[in-house]
């Protein structure tokens, strides 16, 4: 198959094309209002070009019919490709893009809509977003969950996208700069919650890749799009993918995470405990 085959939607998604075409095109609007360099430039192009390539092209073809290659399609939307992007840390850049009447308009309703802010404080949530993000690699897993979203392409897209979003929300409170506040998460918890989102994954990625019997008949249902693997040495690989690969990804988050610790710490700009004030013994006459 020729390049342009491959490039070639399996299931063209008009609503992803608006999406994409959308953050692109703020970015580029953005960048000629805030200073954006090189390697941040590379970071957010690089991040796109991975979801889209994983999302809108014939590599969805082979994710749905084989569960090694459905595994790194989601190790690129919840873990590398979010990662990327969000590490070119693109919030204002691309707010920057909106025209000035958008963006006015968009204040307005930060300060004046109570849901708004709602919202806003759900999806910056220190433990829920973590939380999110775990469970949603171990539920779309399950494998009664599994044999329906990759039947109903309605549930499909719907596991695609959640594992995209929450990727972004996860990795915007890890890779956050600043110190807390105003960032939603401290710079020690930025640390730890890789730790506790990588452990279950890896479990389950062990598990899969020793178990000895197909747990995914789906991929045999739909017809393995490359015969020359058996059902458990597809599964074998899918596991490993689990396994290593996401979180050696997270264990990157981790070493940003403990550089941004190091950073403020030498800036002194961690927040400091209050000491306590010894007080003197009172004299007796």
């Amino acid at each position: 198959m020729d390049v342009l085959g491959w490039l070639r939607p399996w299931e063209f998604s008009p609503t992803f094309v608006l999406v994409y075409a959308a953050a692109a095109v703020l970015f580029v609007r953005g960048r000629r209002v805030h200073h954006v360099g090189k390697a941040r430039q590379w970071l957010f192009w690089a991040g796109m070009v991975l979801l889209y390539l994983s999302l809108h092209t014939r590599i969805d073809y082979y994710a749905e019919r084989m569960f090694f290659i459905h595994r790194l399609q989601h190790l690129v939307l919840h873990h590398l490709g979010p990662l990327l992007v969000m590490a070119a840390y693109p919030g204002q850049v691309m707010r920057a893009g909106l025209p000035l009447s958008w963006r006015t308009a968009l204040a307005r309703v930060r300060r004046g809509n109570g849901a708004v802010r709602a919202l806003e404080a759900l999806a910056t949530h220190k433990i829920l977003v973590p939380l999110i993000f775990v469970l949603l690699v171990l539920v779309w897993l399950e494998p009664t969950v599994q044999f329906y979203s990759m039947l109903d392409w309605r549930i499909y897209r719907f596991m695609n996208w959640s594992v995209v979003i929450s990727g972004c929300l996860y990795w915007n409170l890890i890779l956050d700069r600043r110190p807390s506040p105003p960032a939603a998460m401290g710079p020690g918890g930025r640390i730890l919650s890789p730790i506790l989102t990588m452990a279950p994954q890896m479990v389950a990625g062990a598990v899969i890749t020793f178990t000895e019997h197909d747990i995914y008949p789906v991929f045999d249902l739909c017809g393995r799009a490359l015969s020359n693997f058996s059902a458990v040495d597809d599964q074998v690989i899918g596991g490993l993918v689990m396994w290593v690969p996401a979180g050696l990804i997270e264990t990157v988050g981790l070493l940003v995470a403990l550089g941004t610790l190091m950073r403020l710490s030498g800036r002194n700009r961690l927040p400091q405990r209050p000491r306590r004030q010894r007080h003197a013994p009172a004299h007796t006459t």
